[in-house]
Protein backbone atom coordinates (compact mmCIF):
# COMPACT_ATOMS: atom_id res chain seq x y z
CA UNK A 1 0.00 0.00 0.00
CA UNK A 2 1.36 3.22 -0.79
CA UNK A 3 1.38 6.44 1.36
CA UNK A 4 2.36 9.92 0.92
CA UNK A 5 3.03 12.77 3.59
CA UNK A 6 0.14 15.33 2.72
CA UNK A 7 2.08 18.48 2.07
CA UNK A 8 4.04 16.34 -0.24
CA UNK A 9 0.44 15.41 -2.07
CA UNK A 10 -0.42 19.07 -1.96
CA UNK A 11 2.93 20.34 -3.83
CA UNK A 12 2.41 17.59 -6.51
CA UNK A 13 -1.35 19.33 -7.58
CA UNK A 14 -0.30 22.91 -6.40
CA UNK A 15 -2.38 23.42 -3.61
CA UNK A 16 -1.37 25.85 -0.69
CA UNK A 17 -0.91 23.51 2.60
CA UNK A 18 0.14 25.43 5.92
CA UNK A 19 -0.83 22.37 8.35
CA UNK A 20 0.33 19.74 10.37
CA UNK A 21 1.96 17.28 7.75
CA UNK A 22 0.01 13.50 7.94
CA UNK A 23 0.38 10.21 6.13
CA UNK A 24 -2.13 10.08 3.55
CA UNK A 25 -2.67 6.26 2.28
CA UNK A 26 -5.41 7.00 -0.32
CA UNK A 27 -8.79 8.71 -1.31
CA UNK A 28 -12.36 8.06 -0.52
CA UNK A 29 -16.06 9.40 -0.09
CA UNK A 30 -17.13 11.80 2.62
CA UNK A 31 -18.80 9.35 4.71
CA UNK A 32 -16.33 6.20 4.10
CA UNK A 33 -12.80 8.19 4.11
CA UNK A 34 -10.61 7.45 7.68
CA UNK A 35 -8.48 10.00 8.88
CA UNK A 36 -5.94 8.74 7.08
CA UNK A 37 -7.33 9.65 3.63
CA UNK A 38 -8.26 12.63 1.76
CA UNK A 39 -11.68 13.15 0.59
CA UNK A 40 -13.47 15.61 -1.46
CA UNK A 41 -16.86 17.91 -2.11
CA UNK A 42 -18.17 19.08 -4.99
CA UNK A 43 -21.46 18.37 -5.29
CA UNK A 44 -24.23 20.09 -2.78
CA UNK A 45 -26.24 17.24 -2.48
CA UNK A 46 -23.65 15.69 -0.12
CA UNK A 47 -23.37 18.94 1.90
CA UNK A 48 -25.07 16.90 5.28
CA UNK A 49 -21.54 14.37 4.87
CA UNK A 50 -19.18 17.31 5.79
CA UNK A 51 -19.76 17.70 9.54
CA UNK A 52 -19.51 14.39 10.49
CA UNK A 53 -16.73 13.09 8.03
CA UNK A 54 -14.04 11.76 9.34
CA UNK A 55 -11.14 12.23 6.48
CA UNK A 56 -8.25 13.38 7.72
CA UNK A 57 -8.22 16.39 5.16
CA UNK A 58 -10.64 17.05 2.13
CA UNK A 59 -10.55 19.06 -1.06
CA UNK A 60 -13.31 21.79 -0.76
CA UNK A 61 -14.03 25.18 -2.62
CA UNK A 62 -13.27 28.07 0.07
CA UNK A 63 -16.95 28.48 1.25
CA UNK A 64 -17.92 25.59 2.46
CA UNK A 65 -14.91 24.86 4.56
CA UNK A 66 -16.26 26.37 7.93
CA UNK A 67 -18.84 23.07 7.23
CA UNK A 68 -15.60 20.46 8.53
CA UNK A 69 -15.32 19.21 11.51
CA UNK A 70 -11.97 20.15 13.00
CA UNK A 71 -10.46 16.77 12.50
CA UNK A 72 -10.25 17.69 8.72
CA UNK A 73 -7.98 19.62 7.12
CA UNK A 74 -9.52 21.77 4.21
CA UNK A 75 -7.63 21.55 1.32
CA UNK A 76 -8.83 25.18 -0.39
CA UNK A 77 -9.36 24.63 -4.83
CA UNK A 78 -12.06 26.02 -6.83
CA UNK A 79 -11.60 22.76 -8.53
CA UNK A 80 -11.73 19.76 -5.99
CA UNK A 81 -13.10 17.43 -8.51
CA UNK A 82 -9.87 18.25 -10.62
CA UNK A 83 -7.46 17.57 -8.02
CA UNK A 84 -8.86 14.12 -6.94
CA UNK A 85 -8.39 12.94 -10.56
CA UNK A 86 -4.41 14.43 -10.18
CA UNK A 87 -4.46 12.52 -6.20
CA UNK A 88 -5.88 9.33 -7.87
CA UNK A 89 -2.69 8.72 -10.03
CA UNK A 90 -0.48 9.01 -7.42
CA UNK A 91 -2.40 5.68 -5.67
CA UNK A 92 -2.84 3.62 -8.58
CA UNK A 93 -1.94 0.23 -8.45
CA UNK A 94 1.83 -0.40 -10.08
CA UNK A 95 0.98 -2.89 -13.11
CA UNK A 96 3.29 -5.65 -12.95
CA UNK A 97 3.85 -8.55 -15.59
CA UNK A 98 5.73 -10.92 -14.10
CA UNK A 99 3.26 -13.65 -12.28
CA UNK A 100 3.48 -16.27 -9.82
CA UNK A 101 2.07 -19.94 -9.23
CA UNK A 102 -0.84 -19.51 -7.20
CA UNK A 103 -2.17 -21.03 -4.03
CA UNK A 104 -4.74 -23.72 -5.03
CA UNK A 105 -6.85 -26.00 -3.52
CA UNK A 106 -7.07 -30.23 -4.52
CA UNK A 107 -9.13 -31.19 -7.70
CA UNK A 108 -7.98 -27.98 -10.06
CA UNK A 109 -8.39 -28.15 -13.77
CA UNK A 110 -6.26 -25.36 -14.82
CA UNK A 111 -5.28 -25.40 -18.61
CA UNK A 112 -1.69 -24.81 -19.50
CA UNK A 113 -2.05 -21.22 -21.18
CA UNK A 114 -3.57 -19.31 -18.14
CA UNK A 115 -1.56 -16.53 -17.00
CA UNK A 116 -1.72 -15.52 -13.33
CA UNK A 117 -0.33 -12.65 -11.72
CA UNK A 118 0.90 -12.68 -8.01
CA UNK A 119 -0.43 -14.31 -5.06
CA UNK A 120 -3.64 -15.60 -6.61
CA UNK A 121 -5.36 -17.96 -4.55
CA UNK A 122 -7.85 -20.55 -5.69
CA UNK A 123 -10.41 -22.70 -3.91
CA UNK A 124 -10.83 -26.55 -4.62
CA UNK A 125 -12.01 -28.32 -7.91
CA UNK A 126 -12.09 -25.30 -9.81
CA UNK A 127 -11.81 -25.31 -13.77
CA UNK A 128 -9.72 -22.39 -15.96
CA UNK A 129 -9.76 -22.53 -19.75
CA UNK A 130 -7.30 -21.59 -22.44
CA UNK A 131 -6.53 -18.12 -22.58
CA UNK A 132 -7.77 -16.53 -19.09
CA UNK A 133 -5.91 -14.31 -17.15
CA UNK A 134 -6.06 -13.89 -13.45
CA UNK A 135 -4.17 -10.72 -11.98
CA UNK A 136 -2.67 -9.76 -9.02
CA UNK A 137 -3.94 -10.68 -5.57
CA UNK A 138 -7.18 -12.23 -7.19
CA UNK A 139 -9.27 -14.70 -5.44
CA UNK A 140 -11.62 -17.73 -6.93
CA UNK A 141 -13.94 -19.78 -4.90
CA UNK A 142 -14.60 -23.25 -4.67
CA UNK A 143 -16.40 -25.35 -8.11
CA UNK A 144 -16.24 -21.99 -9.78
CA UNK A 145 -15.60 -22.40 -13.71
CA UNK A 146 -13.85 -20.00 -15.88
CA UNK A 147 -14.24 -20.46 -19.48
CA UNK A 148 -11.42 -19.31 -22.19
CA UNK A 149 -10.29 -15.77 -22.61
CA UNK A 150 -11.79 -14.41 -19.31
CA UNK A 151 -9.71 -11.61 -17.90
CA UNK A 152 -10.19 -10.97 -14.18
CA UNK A 153 -7.82 -7.44 -13.40
CA UNK A 154 -5.95 -7.60 -10.02
CA UNK A 155 -7.55 -7.59 -6.10
CA UNK A 156 -11.06 -9.05 -7.97
CA UNK A 157 -13.20 -11.89 -5.75
CA UNK A 158 -14.75 -14.09 -6.63
CA UNK A 159 -16.70 -16.54 -4.96
CA UNK A 160 -17.59 -20.21 -4.93
CA UNK A 161 -19.89 -22.33 -7.66
CA UNK A 162 -20.00 -19.43 -10.46
CA UNK A 163 -19.81 -19.35 -13.42
CA UNK A 164 -18.14 -16.59 -16.23
CA UNK A 165 -18.41 -17.34 -19.74
CA UNK A 166 -16.02 -16.64 -22.73
CA UNK A 167 -14.97 -12.91 -23.10
CA UNK A 168 -15.58 -11.53 -20.21
CA UNK A 169 -13.76 -8.92 -18.27
CA UNK A 170 -14.19 -8.50 -14.50
CA UNK A 171 -12.10 -5.45 -12.96
CA UNK A 172 -11.34 -3.24 -15.48
CA UNK A 173 -10.79 0.49 -14.97
CA UNK A 174 -14.87 2.52 -14.61
CA UNK A 175 -15.48 5.49 -16.83
CA UNK A 176 -14.39 8.41 -14.37
CA UNK A 177 -12.73 11.61 -15.68
CA UNK A 178 -12.08 15.07 -14.36
CA UNK A 179 -12.42 18.04 -16.98
CA UNK A 180 -10.02 21.02 -16.91
CA UNK A 181 -11.56 24.51 -17.21
CA UNK A 182 -10.05 24.22 -21.02
CA UNK A 183 -11.78 20.98 -21.62
CA UNK A 184 -8.78 18.38 -21.43
CA UNK A 185 -10.34 15.72 -19.85
CA UNK A 186 -8.21 13.77 -16.97
CA UNK A 187 -8.26 10.46 -15.93
CA UNK A 188 -10.17 9.81 -12.56
CA UNK A 189 -7.67 6.30 -11.59
CA UNK A 190 -10.01 3.58 -10.17
CA UNK A 191 -8.42 2.10 -7.13
CA UNK A 192 -10.99 -0.05 -5.52
CA UNK A 193 -12.03 -3.61 -6.55
CA UNK A 194 -14.61 -6.17 -7.84
CA UNK A 195 -16.49 -8.78 -5.51
CA UNK A 196 -18.90 -11.81 -6.94
CA UNK A 197 -20.09 -13.35 -4.63
CA UNK A 198 -21.29 -17.28 -4.74
CA UNK A 199 -23.59 -18.81 -7.60
CA UNK A 200 -22.97 -16.06 -9.80
CA UNK A 201 -23.46 -16.85 -13.63
CA UNK A 202 -21.85 -14.35 -16.03
CA UNK A 203 -22.32 -14.49 -19.99
CA UNK A 204 -19.72 -14.48 -22.46
CA UNK A 205 -17.80 -10.84 -23.35
CA UNK A 206 -19.85 -9.00 -19.80
CA UNK A 207 -18.03 -6.06 -18.66
CA UNK A 208 -17.83 -5.56 -14.94
CA UNK A 209 -16.19 -2.53 -13.65
CA UNK A 210 -14.26 -1.96 -10.78
CA UNK A 211 -14.63 0.22 -8.31
CA UNK A 212 -13.29 4.19 -8.31
CA UNK A 213 -12.57 3.45 -4.22
CA UNK A 214 -14.33 0.46 -1.89
CA UNK A 215 -16.07 -1.83 -4.05
CA UNK A 216 -18.42 -2.94 -7.13
CA UNK A 217 -20.60 -5.96 -5.96
CA UNK A 218 -22.28 -8.77 -7.54
CA UNK A 219 -24.71 -10.12 -4.76
CA UNK A 220 -24.99 -13.84 -4.59
CA UNK A 221 -27.89 -16.02 -7.09
CA UNK A 222 -27.53 -13.47 -9.40
CA UNK A 223 -27.23 -14.27 -13.14
CA UNK A 224 -25.96 -11.35 -15.84
CA UNK A 225 -26.68 -12.44 -19.50
CA UNK A 226 -24.04 -11.71 -22.05
CA UNK A 227 -22.94 -8.56 -23.20
CA UNK A 228 -24.15 -6.56 -19.89
CA UNK A 229 -22.29 -3.87 -18.35
CA UNK A 230 -22.08 -2.62 -14.86
CA UNK A 231 -20.51 0.32 -14.32
CA UNK A 232 -17.78 1.04 -11.14
CA UNK A 233 -19.28 1.25 -7.55
CA UNK A 234 -22.18 -0.40 -8.72
CA UNK A 235 -24.47 -2.80 -6.13
CA UNK A 236 -26.21 -5.68 -7.82
CA UNK A 237 -28.62 -7.22 -5.34
CA UNK A 238 -29.24 -10.92 -4.68
CA UNK A 239 -30.97 -12.74 -7.53
CA UNK A 240 -30.91 -10.02 -10.18
CA UNK A 241 -31.63 -10.71 -13.22
CA UNK A 242 -30.31 -8.89 -16.35
CA UNK A 243 -30.78 -9.98 -19.98
CA UNK A 244 -28.51 -9.28 -23.15
CA UNK A 245 -27.26 -6.08 -23.51
CA UNK A 246 -28.30 -4.26 -20.26
CA UNK A 247 -26.43 -1.21 -18.97
CA UNK A 248 -26.10 0.10 -15.73
CA UNK A 249 -24.42 3.57 -14.64
CA UNK A 250 -22.08 3.92 -11.73
CA UNK A 251 -22.96 3.97 -8.20
CA UNK A 252 -26.63 2.21 -9.04
CA UNK A 253 -27.67 -0.24 -6.43
CA UNK A 254 -30.45 -2.63 -6.83
CA UNK A 255 -32.40 -4.75 -4.24
CA UNK A 256 -32.80 -8.23 -4.37
CA UNK A 257 -34.51 -9.95 -7.48
CA UNK A 258 -34.52 -7.29 -9.54
CA UNK A 259 -35.30 -7.79 -13.31
CA UNK A 260 -33.78 -6.41 -16.11
CA UNK A 261 -35.02 -6.89 -19.63
CA UNK A 262 -32.81 -6.50 -22.88
CA UNK A 263 -31.54 -3.39 -23.47
CA UNK A 264 -32.83 -1.44 -20.45
CA UNK A 265 -30.49 0.39 -19.08
CA UNK A 266 -29.85 3.01 -16.11
CA UNK A 267 -28.60 6.34 -15.04
CA UNK A 268 -26.34 6.53 -12.59
CA UNK A 269 -26.30 7.05 -8.65
CA UNK A 270 -29.94 5.68 -8.34
CA UNK A 271 -31.40 2.69 -6.45
CA UNK A 272 -34.15 -0.01 -7.63
CA UNK A 273 -36.25 -1.58 -5.17
CA UNK A 274 -36.67 -5.63 -4.61
CA UNK A 275 -38.31 -7.51 -7.27
CA UNK A 276 -38.69 -4.44 -9.40
CA UNK A 277 -39.23 -4.68 -12.80
CA UNK A 278 -37.71 -3.01 -16.31
CA UNK A 279 -39.17 -4.00 -19.36
CA UNK A 280 -36.75 -4.22 -22.07
CA UNK A 281 -35.13 -1.25 -23.70
CA UNK A 282 -37.02 0.66 -20.48
CA UNK A 283 -34.92 3.62 -19.33
CA UNK A 284 -34.51 4.43 -15.34
CA UNK A 285 -33.68 7.96 -14.91
CA UNK A 286 -34.43 8.17 -11.14
CA UNK A 287 -34.65 5.79 -8.09
CA UNK A 288 -37.97 3.09 -8.58
CA UNK A 289 -39.83 1.77 -5.67
CA UNK A 290 -39.84 -2.01 -5.52
CA UNK A 291 -42.27 -4.87 -6.41
CA UNK A 292 -43.58 -3.14 -9.84
CA UNK A 293 -42.92 -3.58 -13.43
CA UNK A 294 -41.70 -0.36 -15.13
CA UNK A 295 -41.15 0.45 -18.44
CA UNK A 296 -40.69 3.44 -21.38
CA UNK A 297 -38.08 6.02 -21.81
CA UNK A 298 -37.83 7.89 -18.98
CA UNK A 299 -39.44 4.91 -16.82
CA UNK A 300 -42.76 4.73 -15.74
CA UNK A 301 -45.24 2.25 -14.21
CA UNK A 302 -46.01 -0.46 -16.82
CA UNK A 303 -49.78 0.05 -16.94
CA UNK A 304 -49.27 3.83 -17.02
CA UNK A 305 -46.94 3.21 -20.05
CA UNK A 306 -49.64 0.72 -22.06
CA UNK A 307 -52.53 3.55 -21.50
CA UNK A 308 -49.99 6.09 -23.00
CA UNK A 309 -48.90 3.53 -25.82
CA UNK A 310 -52.57 3.41 -26.82
CA UNK A 311 -53.69 6.93 -26.95
CA UNK A 312 -50.55 7.70 -28.95
CA UNK A 313 -51.90 5.17 -31.13
CA UNK A 314 -55.56 6.66 -31.16
CA UNK A 315 -53.83 9.88 -32.13
CA UNK A 316 -52.14 8.80 -34.74
CA UNK A 317 -55.41 6.74 -36.58
CA UNK A 318 -57.52 9.87 -35.85
CA UNK A 319 -54.78 12.10 -37.61
CA UNK A 320 -54.16 9.53 -40.46
CA UNK A 321 -57.62 9.09 -41.13
CA UNK A 322 -58.14 13.30 -41.74
CA UNK A 323 -55.59 13.03 -44.30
Amino acid sequence: MSSYKLKDICNQVNISFNGEDKEIIGLHTLNKASSLEISFFNDKKYIKDLAPTKAGAVLIEKEYASLLPKTAIALITDEPYLKLALISKLFAYKIVTKGSHPSMGEGCDIDKRVRFGKDVTIGKNVTIMAGAYIGDFSTIGSNTIIYPNVTIYHHSKIGADCIIHAGVVIGSDGYGFAHTKTGEHIKIYQNGNTVIEDDVEIGANTTIDRAVFGTTYIRKGTKLDNLVQIGHNCDIGEYTLMAGQAGIAGSTSMGRNVVMGGQSGTAGHLHIGDFATIAGKGGVTKSLKGGKTYAGFPAIEHTLWLKLQAKISSLVKKRASKE
